[in-house]
């Protein structure tokens, strides 16, 4: 008895959390005029539902996988006593906790998330939980040019591990990662997974039932992708990158999501779906463009719209957020209970914003830290994450004459020292370009860097 109570996690605390009302509390930020990262929130009265989540069902296994899944990319982070960045596992728990309790079952980790944290806190987290209770998504995550990694017995101790951090002896869902990503498509593909039999012991782990789903991730070149649709190997499921914006506009690395979901379908191999917000990006519009959902829908944030679009093809399985805070997580359990599918009105207003968009600036990061760390130091998601938020909110001024240049200009530098500290800014890479392979979206981040420094100093000349 006492082993089990270690084990799983106190029955007191998890009705508290599965019965609890929590108002939801969606934050949008904004980059304010005084340099400080303005907080508006926005408070639905309703009670975040326990019973209403929209299912999936897999049309190979019959599980019922909750439309919203939980990425484990982004954990909230903490600094220990010695100083050092770790996750923070109290915090973990609630979140899992409480997404558990409202109905979401469907976990989505990787050795690489994280800085290589993910799998062990997620699994501490889920490893409270009877096993019934959730599914768990990992991957072959090789992508290394280390060719111990890429090896066979490399990849194999990858494997295991995963199942030992994760504390479970199987995997609901196993992923080949990131397929089709670098400059040489189908030769990476055979070397990281053909060349050394990891896709002859992966399908026989899935024969075995220490694998249940068998499938692979996409970013990048379309051969791969449909070279593995024609492979005649059956595909459990496979993840794809699916927002409004990337329907028929995907950059980098990427492809329409219209042709890939179209083809998953025709193969009828179930949609996992990330980034559904682009990284955050469809969650911080600008003032047109909210204009033109509001006017339908006045309630509703960006991110509701976001989900509700990536979440209505029918051969969608799950949509993943990662998400870092309580509230964005509420937010988004209320949407999927249950879903209620974009009509012919909504979509062509999203194909509206869409275009807006795209005639922006703005740099296509979504901060998935594969780039970090930064041998020099650099906080490369943090910067670009200011430079868009301060081009969304209007404070990226391209002219000293502009009406509102002194107001914007004192926003984005006051805020980009705020955001940044000093020593991680822009002017510090030195183009080793060690983090462009890294990139699922095929940004050029010391030509990025460059661009932003230049625009920093011209802004401190021009004062």
């Amino acid at each position: 008895m006492e082993e089990n109570n270690k084990k799983h996690m106190n029955r007191r605390k998890f009705l508290k959390v599965f019965g609890t009302g929590v108002a939801a509390t969606t934050a949008l930020y904004a980059c304010g005029p005084n340099g400080k990262q303005n907080e508006e929130r926005i408070y639905n009265k309703t009670d975040v539902p326990t019973d209403k989540m929209t299912y999936r069902t897999n049309p190979h296994t019959g599980d019922k996988v909750s439309l919203l899944g939980y990425g484990c990319m982004r954990w909230p982070l903490k600094t220990n006593a010695a100083g050092e960045e770790e996750v923070d596992q109290d915090a973990v728990n609630d979140l899992i906790d409480y997404a558990i309790a409202h109905g979401v079952n469907y976990f989505d980790t990787s050795p690489r998330y994280v800085r290589g944290m993910s799998e062990k806190v997620t699994g501490i987290a889920l490893s409270r939980h009877p096993r019934d209770k959730y599914f768990i998504a990992t991957k072959m995550s090789n992508q290394s040019e280390d060719p111990y990694l890429r090896s066979r017995e490399g990849s194999i101790a990858m494997y295991r591990k995963s199942m030992e951090d994760l504390q479970v002896n199987y995997f609901d869902y196993y992923l080949l990662h990131s397929i089709g990503g670098g400059d040489d498509g189908i030769e990476t593909y055979n070397n990281r997974f053909i060349d050394n039999g990891i896709l002859d012991f992966l399908l026989k782990e899935r024969e075995a039932g220490r694998i249940r789903n068998l499938g692979w991730s996409f970013h990048g070149d379309i051969k791969v992708f449909d070279h593995l649709l024609a492979s005649g190997v059956k595909w459990d499921f496979a993840m794809i990158q699916l927002n409004y914006v990337d329907w028929k506009n995907a950059s980098g690395f990427n492809f329409n999501a219209e042709y890939l979901y179209g083809e998953l379908t025709r193969h009828n191999v179930p949609a996992v779906v990330m980034e559904p917000l682009l990284g955050g990006r469809l969650s911080r519009l600008n003032q047109h463009s909210l204009s033109i959902l509001k006017q339908i829908r006045p309630e509703d944030s960006p991110a509701n719209w976001a989900f509700r679009y990536a979440g209505s093809p029918e051969n969608v399985l799950t949509v993943l957020s990662g998400m870092t805070y309580m509230e964005h997580l509420q937010e988004n359990i209320r949407t999927y209970s249950p879903l209620e599918r974009l009509n012919d009105r909504e979509y062509k207003a999203l194909e509206e914003v869409t275009e807006l968009m795209l005639r922006s600036d703005y740099v296509p990061c979504t901060e998935c830290q594969y780039c970090m760390p930064c041998p020099y130091g650099i906080n490369i998601p943090s910067i670009f994450s200011h430079y868009n938020r301060c081009l969304t909110e209007g404070n990226v001024p391209k002219d000293s004459q502009d009406e509102n240049y002194r107001k914007s200009r004192r926003a984005f530098l006051i805020g980009y020292d705020r955001s940044v500290p000093k020593l991680r800014q822009a002017d510090h890479c030195i183009h080793c370009n060690q983090c462009i392979p890294d990139c699922p979206q095929r940004i050029n981040i010391p030509q990025q860097m460059d661009k932003i420094n230049k625009y920093v100093e011209q802004l401190k000349i021009n004062g």
